[in-house]
């Protein structure tokens, strides 16, 4: 049946948990490009049998003309399937390049193709350009906090440093407000905890 491989390429991102990746399916991919070449290489020969005859003032459809009727809509459910497969696996990969410090594990990078594994460490970069060109970092907060300061509390003697608005003496048990930006650093380095209460 047409189209089936690539209907089993939709499927495989169904079954995958949202934010996980499963393996590149390299030879189903590989299968549903080589059904399109066919498809497309059928539909190239019957319209150019449907034009000749056409020419001869024949003004009913013969079989030719759903036979390429066929092959144009399989090819099109083709494309639109590998680009769904592709599309989908190239969010999931942006959204990990946000969520995990680059590059990727290795275990999420076993299961990229080559392509893919081009494409995170090229978007990777684009991010940190980005940051770095600004002199911001984007994956402090993902949802924008409440009120910009913190109340922390400071687990190591840290030292005298110097933050965004102010020189601070960091030391060891003593509680702050700091500038959310300021803390996160030392909160992701297990050298501060915030205090909820």
């Amino acid at each position: 049946m047409y189209a089936k491989n690539a209907g089993e390429l939709v499927k495989e991102l169904s079954t995958n948990e949202p934010g996980q990746l499963s393996v590149f399916n390299a030879n189903l991919f590989s299968q549903v490009t080589k059904e399109c070449d066919f498809h497309f290489h059928q539909l190239q020969s019957l319209l150019s049998k449907v034009q000749e005859e056409t020419s001869s003032n024949q003004t009913t459809k013969n079989p030719d003309h759903y036979g390429a009727l066929i092959h144009h809509l399989s090819l099109v459910r083709n494309k639109r399937c590998l680009m769904s497969y592709v599309y989908n696996r190239a969010e999931t990969i942006r959204n990990l390049d946000w969520m995990i410090e680059p590059p990727l594990p290795e275990q999420i990078q076993e299961k990229l193709s080559s392509f893919e594994k081009d494409y995170s460490k090229k978007h990777s970069a684009a991010i940190r350009s980005y940051m770095s060109d600004l002199d911001l970092d984007l994956a402090v907060d993902m949802v924008p906090p409440k009120d910009p300061y913190l109340k922390v509390k400071v687990l190591d003697d840290i030292g005298s440093v110097a933050l965004s608005d102010q020189i601070t003496n960091l030391a060891k048990h003593s509680i702050l407000f700091l500038r959310r930006t300021d803390a996160e650093t030392y909160i992701s380095q297990g050298l501060m905890e915030e205090l909820t209460s």
